[in-house]
């Protein structure tokens, strides 16, 4: 067994903190990281990122939970 799909995944990530000149703080890293985590999720879901980003932006404006991360789309 091998890691290779994990590094693809996260390759293009790789390279845009690279061309960003990286993160400035340790917050800064963690939310990118979890930005990042959080759309590859949803895309290995058939999900749209966009869309369950955008709901937890609307549920913690209203001081709700986040919803959890979506189920894959065969569900």
């Amino acid at each position: 067994m091998t890691n290779n799909d994990a590094e693809r995944a996260l390759r293009h990530w790789v390279i845009a903190r690279r061309i960003g000149m990286g993160t400035r703080t340790d917050e800064g890293t963690r939310a990118f990281a979890n930005l990042a985590s959080v759309i590859e999720t949803c895309r290995k879901r058939g999900r749209s990122p966009w869309h369950y980003l955008a709901e937890v932006i609307r549920q913690r404006r209203q001081g709700l939970q986040a919803p959890p991360l979506p189920l894959p789309a065969h569900h």
